[in-house]
């Protein structure tokens, strides 16, 4: 089997400064240093810093020690515990076992295997079965969910522009990396912008913990929960607080695992790809025909403009787009698309990818240049698929071949939209009661929040990256 290189993430980075939240009390402060970390210098005579953020994510310096527990959880020991708990006679301490794979994860497996990505898949689904695996799930139907409600909340705020000043642009939800950054660094000035819908791995978290187990007559905390992801940020947010039941203990998801953590724990079961006996992916629907493995549109992660673009210029202009067309701007990961007719710019979309080009557009948001009415944020530059739980490579750069590679693999597979998925709209019924029942609103929305300190200590213009 080939070798991966499983990254990890980095000690508290030399850039970090005041600007960070746990940086702000003595507490965290001292904290840090009890934990040997080095800080950065801090220039507590001025409230203006210049602030170095290449690393920003890969950095634990504006995470808690309560949140830094909780990460430090989920990891191969605790699959392990879980396995080891269900062989034993104590009935009571087992669980049922389930795993949700990232769809941008396939491809990933794909190359590692050799195989076409459904193959790879079923060998995937295979191997998690042959370890112990109840079921083996794909989040493309969560995703689903998260691009539909995105849609639909993309034309509530655009009809009430005139009179909400917060309503426009709105940034997509679906990235982890990008919602720390917005909460921890940039506050209000971009969080009453975010898009309440869920990401894909929570509303999977939702759907697992609440409808899936009440099919299998369970509660909640007799399921144990684990996404494989290729990003590292996205165990972060599996620890929020919002997605935690205090009554019966338990999360949506209680635990992340990137794709090269799953190839490792393969390597140390000494099992080769040709000795596994392929599976297929479980549905939540048993009875749902199997179509077989698609994807969203877009290069390599869910395709959130793409999809929230068509959906808004037949929603509130009467056009059908059939071909999207970029426009690169400064490079590759900051482009942007526009919708006209008759000389006259209807709507204007940008995805941006990489801290690089984040900056640039909050940049332009202080000076109050933006003209989009919609960005797709990523933190990783090329999106999803370069994620650092799975295409990393020398000196913590992206293995530039291998992400190639996987978006070859990722665009094979046939487009599906989520408004044509049976499986979807049957949830809407069985399980949410409705598209705007209440019990929507709870599984399939949140609310991101200003995390900041006072508007002084707030990221201003004068940053390096």
């Amino acid at each position: 089997m080939s070798e991966v290189s499983i990254g990890r993430k980095k000690e508290k980075c030399e850039n970090c400064t005041k600007q960070c939240n746990k940086k702000q009390s003595d507490e965290g402060i001292n904290s840090l240093q009890e934990k040997g970390v080095a800080t950065g210098e801090v220039n507590e005579s001025t409230s203006v810093q210049q602030v170095l953020l290449s690393a920003c994510l890969s950095c634990d310096g504006c995470i808690s020690e309560d949140e830094g527990q909780r990460i430090s959880q989920q990891n191969l020991d605790e699959i392990n515990h879980v396995l080891a708990l269900n062989k034993k006679c104590d009935t009571s301490k087992h669980k049922i076992l389930v795993v949700s794979v990232c769809p941008q994860s396939l491809p990933f497996f794909a190359i590692k295997f050799q195989l076409d990505v459904p193959a790879a898949a079923k060998k995937l689904c295979g191997f998690l079965k042959s370890v112990g695996v109840h079921y083996v799930f794909d989040t493309t139907v969560a995703a689903s969910f998260s691009i539909l409600e995105s849609q639909r909340e993309f034309v509530q705020r655009y009809r009430r522009k005139h009179h909400d000043s917060n309503a426009m642009p709105m940034f997509t939800s679906s990235c982890p990396g990008w919602i720390r950054y917005a909460e921890r660094v940039l506050g209000s000035l971009v969080t009453p912008h975010i898009c309440s819908a869920r990401s894909p791995q929570q509303i999977m978290g939702s759907l697992v913990k609440d409808f899936f187990a009440r099919q299998q007559k369970l509660t909640p905390d007799q399921v144990f929960h684990v996404v494989v992801a290729p990003c590292f940020d996205k165990k972060l947010e599996a620890v929020r607080d919002e997605f935690y039941n205090s009554i019966l203990e338990t999360r949506d998801v209680d635990c992340v695992l990137t794709s090269g953590e799953i190839l490792h724990l393969m390597e140390q079961s000494k099992v080769t790809v040709e000795e596994v006996d392929s599976a297929p992916l479980d549905h939540v629907f048993s009875e749902t025909s199997d179509p077989g493995m698609t994807r969203h549109e877009g290069r390599g992660s869910e395709g959130f403009l793409e999809h929230i673009f068509k959906h808004a210029a037949k929603e509130l202009f009467g056009l059908d787009v059939q071909e999207i067309v970029y426009k690169t701007l400064r490079n590759r990961d900051f482009q942007e698309v526009a919708l006209e007719r008759d000389g006259e710019t209807l709507l204007q979309f940008a995805a941006v990818y990489g801290f690089r080009n984040i900056q640039t557009l909050v940049h332009r948001m202080r000076k109050g240049k933006v003209p989009y009415q919609l960005v797709e944020v990523l933190s990783c530059p090329g999106g999803c698929l370069s994620g650092r739980g799975q295409a990393e490579g020398e000196g913590s750069r992206p293995d530039r071949p291998l992400v190639q590679q996987m978006e070859e693999h990722y665009s094979s597979l046939p487009v599906r939209l989520p408004e044509t998925n049976p499986e979807v709209q049957l949830l809407y019924q069985d399980w949410l009661d409705g598209h705007d029942s209440p019990h929507a609103q709870q599984c399939l929305h949140t609310q991101y929040k200003n995390h900041t300190q006072p508007p002084s200590n707030i990221l201003n213009s004068d940053i390096q990256w």
